[in-house]
């Protein structure tokens, strides 16, 4: 099952995708209910009401995908979204050449501000007045589906939703310059999520898919999450020990090498390119640069 947020004659809808993925539900016309936003349906999408938007996305009818214009998936989190980074030894050695030693005996998190997530094939405004070192980092992002603290690693797939394609799209200079990550991270359009938000039964653990971004076509980065430094069990259970998680809450899990800082000289990205970000088994998430 992929589910999504779309806009239809000016109305923003919670949706899922048709198995042939032509066409596209609203949760209501799918027979599960009158849901305001995805984040409100995940809370309460339990095994039959589950079972219910499987059955529903089995069918032909609906509105073909061409008539609607997707959104992110979660177009407005409850939350800043919580990064992991360097959870890639290849991409932990790279950054380590840019920006001096980082302390990783454990995993490194910060969060990323998201105004408003930006979905699939959109043009961003890069922020190039402010600083030219725009980079791209292709992730496995991962939706909480249940409230949790406390949580064991062997738990940590009952409390999972589903999973997209996420881009960190990132400003290095600004990321930098102030010593932490959170500025950097956070301008306006690069919290970049979609197409679609995958069911966590079409990817059972362990998630070993894998991972790769493009720059106008030319692959920059090429992984696989079973090369993560702190598996998902690992990041939901140490995240959820004295911090409440909540549905919908967007857990990206870290980069592998290849961005653009990681090149000698740097690779940044320029107004006019276009950046790919894929993983097997979720999507493809297309960016374009002002």
């Amino acid at each position: 099952m992929e589910f999504v947020t779309f806009l239809r004659d000016g109305i923003q809808l919670p949706g899922l995708l048709t198995a042939d993925r032509q066409r596209v539900l609203s949760l209501e016309e799918a027979g599960l209910g009158a849901w305001s936003t995805l984040t409100a349906f995940i809370a309460d999408a339990g095994p039959d009401l589950l079972a219910r938007a499987a059955s529903a996305s089995a069918q032909s009818e609906g509105t073909p995908l061409s008539s609607v214009q997707l959104l992110a998936p979660i177009p407005k989190p409850c939350h800043d979204i919580l990064c992991v980074g360097v959870n890639y030894r290849d991409h932990l050695e790279e950054s380590e050449a840019a920006m001096g030693k980082i302390a990783h005996q454990d995993s490194v998190y910060f969060s990323k501000r998201a105004h408003i997530m930006t979905p699939h094939d959109a043009t961003i405004d890069g922020h190039l007045d402010l600083d030219p070192c725009l980079d791209y980092e292709v992730e496995l992002a991962v939706v909480i589906g249940r409230e949790c603290r406390n949580v064991a690693p062997e738990e940590a797939e009952d409390y999972i939703f589903g999973y997209s394609v996420f881009n960190d799209m990132s400003a290095r200079g600004i990321q930098m310059r102030h010593n932490q990550w959170y500025r950097g991270k956070s301008l306006d359009g690069f919290a970049i999520m979609g197409p679609t938000l995958v069911h966590k039964s079409a990817l059972p653990f362990p998630i070993e898919v894998d991972v790769c971004s493009r720059v106008n076509g030319e692959l920059r980065q090429s992984s696989n999450t079973r090369l993560f430094l702190a598996d998902i069990p690992h990041l939901i259970s140490e995240l959820s020990h004295g911090i409440t998680l909540e549905p919908g809450d967007i857990i990206a899990t870290g980069t592998p090498a290849g961005v653009g800082m990681g090149f000698d000289p740097p690779r940044w990205l320029k107004s006019g390119d276009t950046v790919e970000c894929e993983i097997q088994g979720v999507g493809l998430l297309r960016t374009h640069i002002r």
